[in-house]
């Protein structure tokens, strides 16, 4: 019976806990000002080397933390077979209140012990010369009849990072994933070529505003279906929120900043919205010019989701070559606080995802590369993965509660009817049958 009760009573202290959690207030959900990039907290250290001889070896399915220096040149390593894509990306993450110029940024490329290139992209600031996080991924595809990069065995990580003389010279923080594509259905075959047409005209989002806060990082994203979305964002802050967008299936966004009062003072790319697929994969972006009257832009519309997108020379629509979360990230400028103020400023999102849906091209399950009934879920609640995993884990801690309320309310059914079934008859005396005087409880056996 002790034991019994001090079970319910863990379970209730767990449950406890878990809600104390729960309702604590996320630093990606914050509305009075800019917060810290969100690091995914399962990431790993890594350091990166200046010899591939030394470099440390990224696993698949990982996600790691390491850092690069102004002009520096690192490398990471691979052990790959001669039959899966493999994808490695980097989540480049500046130093708040840091300076960084047109140019700036990092190359990002997977190589052979040969040196040979497999692939590479660059995430650079460009025109918006503000500090935010910036992605981009280089990718090992095996293909038919090519022998570039088929081989198993080792390959190479190469991160460069490029600064002008006058931007901040700290370290920029590295956030980087390996993730490899699964096989795809045997018995049929994919087609080679690309499409090179496609609806190009944004259809109108449902009506009806709804509120929903960014998060700070991609671990943290928002969840958004189509919609027309309503936050804020502050000078110097990035909101990230992620669409699931299924095989088939095509985004439209536009992203739009309400007026301000306080001045009308011209601010050449005052705001940065980007779009990166389910690998970190940069696939597209714009920036916004702002005067204190309402503006907005829109992202160049993008093929459906497919698996040959991936032959097409255009990196945008390559990067649309799988299904899953794509990552919407919306930046403004530190320097809109000089002319506007630190106050947050009204900003909404219109998200449209078109089309039925597709069968997935690959074997059994798709991991990051598919879109699930739990993810168009998460998707019209607006929970992130961190927030989904909190619901679960009350669900299975509820479970647990109610599992050992019922034993524990089953136990005291039994006590009682045992005790009733030896109740002393009236016509014997206390303390004879082995009863307790004064009618008490039975003794234990």
């Amino acid at each position: 019976m002790n034991r019994q009760r001090n079970k319910g009573r863990v379970t209730l202290a767990t449950v406890a806990a878990v809600c104390a959690v729960a309702a604590m207030p996320g630093q990606a959900h914050a509305a009075d000002g800019p917060a810290a990039y969100t690091f995914d907290p399962a990431a790993s250290k890594v350091q990166g080397t200046e010899t591939n001889a030394d470099a440390a070896e990224l696993k698949p399915g990982s996600v790691y933390r390491s850092s690069v220096k102004q002009g520096q040149k690192l490398y990471y390593r691979l052990e790959l077979d001669d039959k899966t894509d493999a994808y490695v990306s980097a989540v480049t993450v500046p130093k708040a209140g840091g300076k960084v110029a047109y140019g700036d940024g990092i190359t990002i490329s997977i190589r052979d012990l040969d040196d040979n290139e497999c692939s590479s992209e660059d995430a650079a600031f460009e025109s918006a010369e503000f500090p935010r996080p910036i992605a981009a991924y280089a990718h090992r595809t095996v293909e038919k009849d090519s022998t570039t990069c088929a081989a198993s065995g080792t390959y190479n990580v190469l991160i460069e990072r490029e600064s002008k003389a006058t931007s901040s010279p700290e370290a920029w923080d590295l956030e980087l994933r390996f993730e490899t594509e699964p096989a795809l259905k045997t018995g049929g075959s994919m087609p080679t070529e690309a499409p090179e047409n496609w609806p190009s005209a944004s259809p109108a989002p449902p009506s009806g505003k709804q509120k929903r806060a960014g998060g700070s990082s991609y671990y943290d994203a928002t969840s958004l279906e189509s919609g027309e979305w309503v936050d804020t964002i502050a000078p110097g802050q990035t909101r990230f929120y992620r669409v699931p967008v299924d095989w088939g299936q095509q985004i439209f966004t536009t992203a739009a900043l309400s007026n301000s009062s306080k001045s009308t003072e011209y601010l050449g790319n005052a705001l940065a919205l980007s779009l990166d697929n389910p690998a970190r994969g940069h696939v597209d972006g714009a920036t916004l010019s702002y005067s204190g009257a309402p503006t907005s832009v829109a992202l160049d519309p993008l093929p459906p989701v497919a698996y040959q997108n991936r032959y097409d020379s255009g990196s945008d629509v390559s990067a649309m070559r799988f299904a899953g979360w794509y990552y919407l990230s919306v930046t403004l400028s530190p320097e809109v606080a000089e002319q506007y103020g630190d106050a947050p400023i009204g900003l909404t999102l219109k998200v449209k995802v078109v089309n039925d849906t597709k069968p997935s091209p690959y074997q059994g399950d798709a991991g990051i590369f598919g879109i699930t009934d739990d993810d168009r879920d998460m998707a019209k609640s607006g929970q992130s993965a961190p927030e989904a995993g909190e619901s679960d884990t009350m669900k299975m801690v509820a479970a647990a509660g109610i599992g050992a309320g019922s034993v524990l309310v089953l136990g005291l059914g039994a006590w009682t009817l045992l005790a009733r079934r030896r109740t002393v008859p009236a016509d014997v005396p206390p303390g004879a049958g082995g009863q307790p005087p004064f009618g008490g409880p039975p003794q234990a056996w």
